[in-house]
């Protein structure tokens, strides 16, 4: 048995995975997913939001699991993971990146969006005066949930948050020694309007990657195809086909 850490993406929350959980939790494994501060059922204010405190939130679990986990994250939660790895690089087993931000040291999540332009991200943005981020309810399913069903696309905009701008703005701090020890796996989505599949590939090309796994689906596999995302990440473990 195996611990597996689930780390959701801007905007979302630890419901994203619930298709995924009880998959893995099928296969023997304790899950953990996590609601980052000010997200899900986390009620903290956005002015206390940072990437220091999502790595930290993450930390802590990572503290609390028998062994090393392994940490997976998507979107965002590429950048949160690495973070984390950071200040944990002994308490994970591998990391996996799941159609999500894999940064070099000092690079920002804004910096990498720009390299982007396919995007669709920045038509959805609407700027609060809290520094905070809404997204546009008409072009999240083009975003984000291109292939999922008209059910789970009307229960992400009911569950959907404010995002902390400046966690887009703010560099991963990582070094060879912490994050750079941890083995890591990417798994890419093709059909992805978030972050495109090109983007994709120069991420995992410039931080190459132990494996590299595709997934024909959109932004958010944990809601159009779980079985198959639930057996890489058991593949990434070393325990799947």
């Amino acid at each position: 048995m195996a611990d597996i850490v689930l780390v959701h993406g801007a905007w979302h929350g630890a419901w994203c995975w619930y298709k995924v959980i009880p998959l893995l939790a099928a296969a023997g494994h304790q899950v953990h997913a996590i609601d980052l501060p000010g997200h899900g059922i986390d009620r903290t204010p956005t002015r206390e939001v940072s990437l220091s405190a999502y790595a930290d939130r993450v930390a802590a679990v990572l503290d609390d699991c028998a062994g090393p986990a392994l940490l997976v994250g998507h979107s965002m939660g590429g950048a949160v993971i690495s973070q984390a790895a950071e200040l944990r690089p002994s308490r994970v087993l591998k990391l996996v990146y799941v159609a999500a931000f894999l940064l070099e040291d000092g690079v920002s999540l804004s910096d990498e969006a720009a390299k982007d332009p396919q995007s669709v991200i920045p038509e959805g943005l609407l700027p609060q005066s809290d520094g905070s981020l809404l997204f546009r309810m008409n072009k999240v399913r083009e975003a984000f949930y291109g292939d999922c069903s008209d059910a789970d696309i009307a229960l992400c905009q009911a569950l959907l948050v404010p995002q902390a701008g400046r966690v887009f703005r703010t560099p991963v701090q990582l070094s060879a020694e912490g994050w750079g020890r941890v083995p890591r796996s990417y798994i890419e989505a093709t059909g992805d309007r978030a972050i495109t599949l090109d983007a994709q590939r120069l991420m995992h090309q410039a931080q190459p990657c132990e494996d590299v796994f595709t997934l024909e689906t959109s932004h958010s596999p944990f809601l159009s195809q779980p079985a198959a995302l639930a057996d890489l990440l058991l593949r990434c473990l070393g325990r799947g086909d």
